[in-house]
């Protein structure tokens, strides 16, 4: 099941939600600040802690501070604040999928990927992440909860959609 929802990745009724990474696990700006600030300081340690992460791969941390039973960093980004090809959307959407299904969550909530500093359109990252959720076929993962705070992103998804 798929479900777009227009607001804070925070709010998100899932299991584990997805940071929009870089390899560094690094969490500065945009989708990972929020996330940080949120969930503490220990989770961006965790992060980096098992960095580097390559474009492709993700890691699991715990939720920190929120209700979240863990997030799951998947790199967009080689360097933090790199603008980045459509690409590594989707390699960065199917690693999240994957490593959420391995570890049994039932759902995931995932942002608009590399739509801020990686400067990808909200379309391009609509049409990569639809292509790869739709293509995935999970064991344990039920629901998918694409949200995200910007219209745009949302209007993309629901078109792709």
């Amino acid at each position: 099941m798929i479900s777009v929802i227009q607001g804070s990745i925070l709010e998100a009724d899932a299991d584990v939600i997805v940071n929009a990474a870089n390899s560094h696990g690094i969490m500065g700006g945009g989708v990972a600040g929020v996330i940080k600030r949120a969930a503490g300081q220990d989770v961006e340690d965790q992060a980096r802690a098992q960095a580097p992460i390559a474009v492709g791969q993700a890691v699991l941390t715990s939720g920190g501070k929120t209700k979240f039973k863990g997030i799951i960093h998947a790199p967009t980004m080689p360097e933090p604040g790199m603008c980045i090809p459509a690409q590594n959307v989707a390699l960065a959407t199917r690693a999240a999928l994957v490593l959420a299904d391995e570890q049994a969550f039932e759902s995931i909530a995932i942002p608009g990927m590399g739509t801020g500093v990686g400067g990808v359109t909200a379309h391009d990252a609509a049409v990569k992440m639809a292509q790869e959720i739709r293509t995935f076929a999970p064991r344990k993962l039920r629901s998918v909860i694409l949200v995200d705070v910007d219209p745009s992103m949302v209007d993309a998804w629901r078109q792709e959609l």
